[in-house]
């Protein structure tokens, strides 16, 4: 393991964050917020600087090794959040570190948790800085830097395979570098289709950009206070379709943009994503029939795909539902969308073939010497594959099991009422990289209020859920440090 390749791929990363940080400054200028220009641009260039010191000063690799690569995406994502908190810092739109850093990991990760009570209140510069910080971390910036970045050179395919959300991405190309190309353009082009029709409705261009910006990544930042539901019917169905879409493999999407018009169709994960959302959609709508039919059926679509999709925009007050929906909600979060998509949680997939390999055990009990394999259709799924699926989600679990007893620990140290509700859905939503919980935390609710040991740990379960653990755990491994 070398450190002189770790420094210089981080700092490619962060020499490319610090040069898109110069977009906020731009924003405050147009809206003539001269104040935070001075803010901006100083936070802008101290993270440029860093970023390509870094990446002249040390080596750059030839290949890296899988573990360099999932070393350097742990390390990567850890600086993001550290930098990505000195817009907020350098213009006093948020005054302390901890809740700076809080937001700052909230947007690169996705979660969308946030420690702003009313996101009016903030500069135009600040509230994009807070919608592109969703936007790049949703496909991710290490893809990014592959896609556009002549410099990381032999190491594309480990980076990638290390911070890519979900299962290794299709190969569209023999190159991987042209693969994330690709699904950047996907990426793109839907946000923008999505901006011109937000623009539309009752949004205005600003307000429309920064919500497709978040609606693609999945993030759920908003530039108001009551989220999604501050807005039109015509809005809320834009928001749908496109979270929908956010959900599904962006290798699909292109497939079908390149008029392979039945990958739709042949997708069994996709098939698998779409039921659960139906079924869950169905069921709120039962459990709140109440009031116009059209408002509830909305909210209910709405609320089973900004959960599923860990999405975390809100049109209703989920937190105040029967709590028969409010133990199902908190279950959803743990599914997320497919694998290749901007969602967070474990991803249907790997629920599928858990699902697949249990009714294999079941039958290899009742018929000891039949041989059987785990299939997904009439897919064979390797034991390997099995395994890593099985390890993958004992480690979450342990991870959600720890992070509660340790914010249960927190609270009773600190002094705060955390309820177990609040404790509970905190971790599970920031691990799923969901946004809302249930009690305090809440669609109405924010994380302003917890303390600040909890935001520390809150900010790490952000961080391993986003990276899927696996890359953080290497960090915490003596066997990777050795020569």
């Amino acid at each position: 393991m070398s450190w002189r390749h770790l420094l210089h791929v981080v700092g490619a990363v962060l020499g490319a964050i610090g040069l898109s940080m110069l977009a906020a400054p731009v924003i405050s200028a147009v809206y003539m917020e001269w104040s935070d220009i001075p803010g901006l641009t100083l936070a802008a260039a101290i993270t440029t600087l860093v970023g390509f010191g870094l990446w002249r000063t040390f080596d750059r690799p030839g290949e890296l090794s899988t573990r360099e690569g999932f070393a350097t995406v742990g390390l990567a994502w850890i600086a993001l959040a550290l930098f990505g908190a000195l817009p907020y810092l350098l213009t006093g739109s948020i005054g302390n570190l901890t809740d700076a850093v809080f937001e700052a990991a909230a947007g690169f990760t996705t979660t969308g948790a946030s420690v702003v009570g009313n996101p009016g209140e903030l500069s135009h510069g600040i509230l994009f800085w807070r919608s592109l910080t969703q936007w790049i971390g949703g496909m991710g910036i290490i893809v990014l830097s592959i896609a556009i970045l002549p410099l990381l050179g032999m190491g594309a395919v480990q980076l990638a395979r290390a911070e890519s959300p979900g299962p290794m991405p299709d190969r569209l190309t023999p190159r991987f570098k042209e693969t994330a190309k690709r699904l950047w353009l996907v990426y793109f082009v839907l946000t923008a289709v999505e901006t011109v029709l937000l623009w539309f409705g009752d949004m205005t261009l600003f307000e429309s950009a920064n919500h497709a910006l978040t609606t693609m990544s999945t993030g759920g930042f908003s530039t108001n206070a009551g989220s999604i539901g501050a807005f039109s019917a015509y809005t809320q169905w834009v928001v749908i379709v496109f979270m929908a879409l956010a959900g599904i493999s962006f290798a699909l999407h292109y497939k079908v943009a390149r008029r392979d018009w039945k990958a739709y169709f042949r997708s069994v994960e996709l098939r698998v994503y779409l039921s659960v959302v139906v079924v869950a959609a169905v069921l709120m709508s039962i459990g709140t029939w109440a009031g116009p039919v059209t408002t509830t059926v909305r909210d209910a679509i709405f609320t089973s795909l900004t959960i599923v999709t860990t999405t975390g925009y809100a049109t209703a007050d989920f937190g105040q539902w029967i709590p028969a929906l409010g133990i199902m909600i908190v279950g959803l979060m743990f599914i997320g969308g497919m694998a290749g998509s901007t969602s967070g949680a474990i991803k249907t997939d790997r629920l599928h073939i858990l699902y697949e390999a249990s009714r294999t055990d079941v039958r290899r009990l009742i018929h000891p010497r039949g041989v059987f394999v785990t299939r997904v259709g009439r897919t064979p799924v390797p034991d390997v594959v099995v395994e890593t699926v099985q390890t993958f989600f004992l480690l979450y679990m342990f991870a959600f099991m720890s992070g509660t007893f340790l914010m249960a620990i927190i609270g009773s140290i600190s002094g705060s009422e955390i309820d177990l509700i609040t404790t509970v859905t905190s971790v599970a939503s920031s691990l799923g990289n969901v946004g809302p919980g249930l009690g305090e935390v809440g669609p109405t609710g924010n994380y302003l209020g917890m303390p600040w040991a909890g935001k520390w740990l809150l900010v790490s379960l952000m961080i391993v859920g986003r990276l899927e653990i696996l890359p953080i755990l290497i960090l915490f491994n003596r066997e990777v440090w050795r020569k």
